[in-house]
C-alpha cells in the first residue's frame, strides 16, 4: 500500500490499526524497504534466561525430594516454588507449563 501511494488513513482503515502506527510504518519503509516492516518477533523477554533454565533443569534432576518435597513427582506447585526460592523469580502454573514445554520437558513426568 505504501509502494502504491496509499494514504496514511486509507492503510490505517484497511490494516485496522492507528493512523500513528501507520506513520512509523511508513517511516521505517522509507527507510529500509519491506525488509524493515518485517516482523522482529516478540518484544518480550523470557523470565528465564537459557543459562538460568538450565540450572533449573539441574535441580529438576535433583528430583523433588532434595528441595524438602514428600515424594518423587514435580508438580507445578512445587516448581514454582524452587523457581521463587533459587531465582526470585515469579510465574503463574500455566506459564511454568508452557516454558517446560517449549524446552521438552513435563511436570508430569516423574524423574
Amino acid at each position: 500500500m505504501f509502494a502504491d501511494g496509499q494514504s496514511n488513513a486509507l492503510v490505517a482503515k484497511r490494516s485496522r490499526v492507528s493512523v500513528r502506527s501507520v506513520q512509523r510504518w511508513r517511516r521505517a519503509y522509507e527507510a529500509g524497504g519491506e525488509a524493515a516492516l518485517r516482523s522482529g518477533g516478540s518484544a518480550g523477554q523470557p523470565k528465564l534466561s537459557d543459562e538460568l533454565f538450565a540450572a533449573l533443569e539441574e535441580e529438576l534432576d535433583k528430583g523433588p525430594v532434595a528441595h524438602g518435597w514428600p515424594d518423587q513427582t514435580w508438580t507445578l506447585a512445587s516448581i514454582k516454588a524452587l523457581i521463587g526460592r533459587r531465582y526470585h523469580k515469579s510465574f503463574t502454573l500455566s506459564g511454568i507449563a508452557q516454558m517446560l514445554r517449549r524446552h521438552g520437558r513435563s511436570h508430569q513426568v516423574p524423574a
